[in-house]
């Protein structure tokens, strides 16, 4: 019981360390909160009395921690995937079900799922070695960077990136050579795109059977009655006789491009 237990511990900090240095190598300035200043000083008054003094290492550490959000959001799969359920859940009429934190832990789950392989090969090449001391800082943020700029730049049309490029008014001679600050949006308008295309696709047997359901009320004369309580019922024995969940979410884990395979 308690090796499985140590092994996802050691998953989920090995996961921790390379979030956090993912977040540093995108945010460079956030570089000063990492090892060599020391977290607090200590000094003694004339009396003797000692007074702790916290020193910018905080602060940036934890404002670190509150952009991992936004790099998990723009950097990653969980953008498709958070959408297309949320349009899955809307197709299917459920309101409220599977609630927003059902959705979103699913998300989470299967973005690690998906980005195992970049984030062992980050955390092997990179996070490791800095750790141990056999590299500094600087190197470990380019290697750690180009693993995730692979798989942004796989994941991202050509138009997409073309178009912010013109926009930045850089000329993109090495598609490895493409900036962070024009993958990003690039990436993240991709993925919207592709999200709703899947959204799309999904929508389109459902609203088959709305459609058959509010045709055959109105043939009956009842109009009164909401075409939705009734073709509910129908949409989620189809869901579940097709074993949607199965389909939706191997779909998606299918639709990423990574290099070394899921």
């Amino acid at each position: 019981m308690l090796k499985p237990l140590r092994k996802l511990q050691k998953l989920i900090v090995k996961i921790l360390k390379t979030a956090l240095f993912l977040t540093f190598a995108l945010f460079p300035i956030l570089s000063w909160a990492m090892p060599g200043i020391p977290a607090f000083t200590v000094e003694t008054d004339a009396e003797g009395s000692q007074d702790y003094t916290l020193t910018m290492q905080i602060l940036l550490l934890m404002t670190g921690l509150t952009l991992l959000p936004a790099a998990l959001i723009a950097t990653t799969s969980f953008l498709r995937i958070v959408i297309v359920l949320a349009l899955l859940r809307q197709a299917l009429g459920t309101m409220q079900t599977p609630s927003n934190q059902v959705l979103i832990g699913l998300a989470l789950f299967l973005t690690l799922f998906i980005m195992a392989p970049v984030l062992d090969k980050i955390y092997n090449e990179a996070v490791s070695p800095y750790l141990e001391e056999e590299i500094q800082f600087k190197e470990a943020v380019e290697r750690g960077s180009k693993p995730m700029h692979q798989f942004m730049l796989q994941q991202t049309r050509e138009d997409d990136l073309g178009m912010f490029a013109e926009m930045a008014d850089i000329t993109l001679s090495d598609p490895q050579a493409v900036p962070f600050q024009v993958l990003i949006p690039a990436f993240m308008v991709s993925e919207l795109k592709t999200a709703f295309q899947i959204g799309f696709m999904i929508f389109i047997p459902f609203l088959i059977i709305d459609l058959v359901v509010a045709s055959l009320l109105m043939a009956m004369g009842m109009m009164m009655l909401s075409p939705m309580i009734i073709s509910l019922p129908f949409k989620l024995m189809l869901f579940v006789l097709i074993d949607g969940w199965v389909l939706v979410t191997g779909t998606l884990a299918n639709s990423f491009v990574v290099a070394g395979g899921i």
